[in-house]
């Protein structure tokens, strides 16, 4: 009954691996978005074009956190598979000492059926000396020793596969969890990334309808200063970012051509050999919390009315200022704290 229990449990294990591939890449219909009506005026653009940025990058702080978020389901998944493998494996082990064990308990259950009696007692009433008593003691001693062990070893084996057939069951619960999760997730990253393509084709259009004043003045000019970075790797993080400016915004990229906020940061980190999600909420979660009156070069600074709504991550150069990767249509510069945005939220030291 357990093996049957078991091959269920594989079965649904492996189902729920299709079913997390299928639903990552199954299409959900686009929603027609009503379209805004041509910007009035210059200044009207620009605002346009700040306001459909800003939306941007919450869309594609969306989709990024999805795709991080998916990743740990299947890993989730990954794990309840193996623990039905695991379960699997001991059961095998336990039905081959079964068999190994049967004959013997068998044989001693048939010569009790019989009417021999092994005991001391009874080697003693029909032993012929005393000799034969020692004789018939030992050997019942070291048959009681043998079958002892062989119950103690099926037992334990049994006890293993029963432990290891509640961890698939665990296991199973977990991939239901983690299907169910993936399936939302898998949805949402599909209109994440339907809104984001309306998202991007709205700022381009907006940002064509800037001025050359405006869209001058929106890039901030380049700044080719020199900005002395620490030693170890929040310094070295610091040189390679820096190392980026005049390279284009693209969403969802990190490298090495072209980057966005949380790419450049990832980008940068791991030249330095450490490793961070390609998510600025993600990202985040790493590192320790430091004052912004004690910010240090390689610091990470988040913009975001709250956690939850973190849209932007820059890195901290010194003397109060940053770079980053703001938005399309504006290359990977420097800039100061309050040009990352207007909603500071907090920093984080990464290494150190």
């Amino acid at each position: 009954m357990s093996s049957h229990r078991l091959k269920r449990a594989v079965r649904g294990a492996m189902s729920v691996a299709a079913v997390v591939a299928v639903v990552s890449f199954s299409p959900t219909p686009a929603v027609a978005q009503q379209q805004p009506a041509p910007p009035a005026s210059a200044s009207e653009a620009l605002q346009r074009y700040k306001d459909l940025s800003a939306q941007a990058e919450q869309v594609n702080e969306d989709l990024l956190k999805a795709r991080t978020d998916l990743q740990a389901r299947q890993a989730d998944l990954d794990k309840a598979n193996a623990d039905v493998a695991m379960a699997a494996e001991t059961e095998k082990q336990a039905q081959a000492l079964e068999e190994q064990f049967r004959g013997q308990v068998d044989l001693l259950a048939s010569a009790s059926f019989q009417g021999a009696r092994f005991n001391k007692i009874s080697a003693l009433l029909t032993g012929s000396s005393p000799d034969d008593f020692l004789e018939r003691a030992s050997a019942l001693n070291v048959l009681a020793s043998d079958n002892q062990a062989a119950l103690d070893k099926y037992t334990q084996a049994v006890t293993t596969a029963s432990d290891a057939r509640k961890l698939a069951e665990d296991g199973q619960r977990r991939a239901t969890e983690a299907k169910a999760a993936a399936e939302q997730l898998a949805n949402d990253i599909v209109k994440h990334q339907q809104d984001l393509q309306g998202q991007i084709d709205q700022v381009k259009t907006a940002y064509n309808n800037l001025s050359s004043k405006e869209q001058t003045t929106l890039k901030g000019g380049s700044d080719d200063g020199v900005y002395l970075a620490p030693p170890g790797a929040a310094g070295t993080a610091m040189e390679v970012a820096l190392g980026q400016r005049g390279k284009p915004y693209v969403w969802g990229a990190e490298g090495p051509g072209s980057f966005d906020c949380s790419g450049l940061t990832l980008y940068a980190y791991r030249a330095a050999g450490v490793s961070l999600p390609h998510s600025s909420r993600a990202q985040y979660g790493y590192g320790k919390s430091v004052s912004r009156d004690a910010l240090q070069p390689g610091d990470l600074l988040f913009y975001g009315s709250s956690v939850g709504s973190i849209h932007h991550v820059a890195m901290y150069i010194g003397g109060g200022r940053i770079v980053h990767a703001s938005t399309t249509g504006v290359p990977v510069k420097t800039d100061t704290v309050d040009g990352g945005g207007r909603d500071y939220l907090g920093a984080k030291r990464i290494v150190g």
